[in-house]
């Protein structure tokens, strides 16, 4: 979900024609059975923007909604992962975001997923989907289905507000490693409002820099001291954030190998990382997974995914790199 020239597995179709694409989509869904492999051939091989004229030009030849149609011909993970991938970046992320609040329980690992790793841009775009989509604001169903720190966690990063320059000063670098320091591991109890103010507001360079002078003054790694300071959803968003910061791929990486391992599959980890990410960083995120793991992306999902729900998510891998 990038522009051209990303590291992502999804880019521009050369001989992209919408028309051409809108019509193959009708045939494959047109009189009994689906052709579920046209289906993918066409949408796991476009952008969302080409995607997106597609879904109007199916309107215009056809008086049909696209979305509609493939919502009544697919099922399952199939669909969910067809569906979404037929939404702008904006809209999935605010969807998912909405269905991590609403019913019973809440998805904590999608709230912190989302908004611990989109920059400020992709974030204040969200917040204006949800409230159109939803006539609410994201911050109020935040405050009105999470608590206490991790609320406030959450809803300094649904402002989409960290300072994104390279701006790096060293004295404010050991300033704020020594703050950490003090606030934790130098303490009995933890201020855990300093955590927050520091890793919710930083640029990543800073960030960075502040980890390595942590580590030389608690002879530990940050993660290491939030783990023994934190518990809970505070201490997961926490990491989120320090991990995001380190690298995003290798965040990501984590993500889909931690929704396979073990008996099942968490499905809507697995899927929301490979919609939202093949076209972004999918390379990186298959090498990270790689080197972490020692096993393909590609060969993971090939052994752990079944059905067609399968077929897309390897198209989206781009390969067994």
């Amino acid at each position: 979900m990038a522009a051209v020239g990303s590291r992502g597995t999804v880019r521009e179709f050369p001989s992209f024609n919408a028309q051409d694409d809108a019509a193959k989509l009708r045939k494959a869904m047109k009189g009994i059975g689906t052709d579920e492999d046209a289906i993918i051939e066409i949408l796991a091989n476009r952008t969302v923007a080409q995607r997106q004229q597609i879904l109007q030009s199916f309107k215009t030849a056809y008086g049909r909604d696209l979305v509609s149609d493939l919502k009544s011909e697919l099922s399952g993970n199939f669909e969910t992962v067809v569906v979404g991938m037929m939404m702008t970046p904006a809209l999935y992320d605010a969807h998912q975001l909405r269905n991590s609040i609403k019913g019973a329980g809440t998805d904590e690992g999608c709230l912190i997923e989302i908004l611990a790793s989109r920059k400020n841009r992709e974030v204040q775009e969200v917040v204006a989907v949800y409230k159109k989509e939803f006539g609410k604001s994201l911050e109020d169903d935040i405050s009105g289905d999470t608590s206490q720190m991790f609320k406030r966690v959450l809803v300094s990063l649904s402002t989409g507000n960290r300072d994104e320059s390279n701006s790096v000063s060293m004295d404010q670098v050991k300033d704020d490693a020594k703050t950490l320091y003090q606030a934790g591991e130098k303490q009995w109890g933890t201020d855990e409002v300093a955590f927050l103010s520091i890793l919710c507001t930083r640029n990543p360079a800073h960030l960075n820099q502040v980890f390595d002078e942590y580590k030389k003054i608690a002879k530990k790694d940050i993660e290491s001291s939030i783990k023994s300071e934190m518990s809970g959803s505070l201490e997961d968003s926490l990491l989120a954030i320090v991990k995001c910061m380190k690298s995003r791929p290798a965040y990501f990486a984590e993500r889909l190998y931690t929704s396979m391992k073990g008996l099942g599959t968490e499905d809507s980890t697995l899927i929301r990382v490979m919609v939202s990410r093949c076209e972004i960083d999918m390379l990186d995120i298959c090498s990270e997974f790689k080197a972490k793991y020692g096993k393909s992306l590609y060969s993971f999902i090939k052994g752990d995914c079944s059905g067609d729900y399968k077929k897309i998510l390897l198209q989206l891998c781009g390969g067994d790199c």
